[in-house]
């Protein structure tokens, strides 16, 4: 339980902090998005958020490996491909966004459950 609960923090630290710089940052969300998926793998209270985290995981990892595929390529605009197919890179920021929903929404549960044990 312990150990879930690092990696779940942790990853949540690491995953905020890679949106600084999005392309780069990326080598930094995917192996901490991967670190949550594991800490609520281990946790095996709610499978549900395993399910949610590995979707989320699985975004990110399809949305980075477009993002730098076509940085390998030439990238998009004018002489390089249509800027159409920059929607493949979509799945990143939206698992990004799911993600970051979650932690937050987590963040406040933990903080609100802190502030009714003190008073009662």
């Amino acid at each position: 339980m312990k150990w879930s609960r690092v990696l779940i923090v942790t990853g949540s630290i690491f995953m905020i902090l890679g949106i600084v710089d999005p392309l780069e940052g990326s080598l930094l969300i995917l192996p901490a998005c991967g670190m949550i998926l594991l800490g609520t793998f281990l946790d095996k209270t709610n499978r549900g958020l395993f399910l949610y985290w590995r979707l989320i995981f699985i975004m990110i990892a399809v949305g980075v490996g477009a993002l730098f595929g076509w940085s390998a390529v030439g990238g998009f605009g004018p002489g390089a491909h249509s800027m159409w197919w920059g929607l493949t890179v979509l799945p990143y920021p939206v698992g990004w966004i799911l993600g970051f929903a979650n932690i937050v929404s987590r963040g406040v549960g933990v903080i609100k459950k802190s502030v009714k044990n003190r008073r009662g």
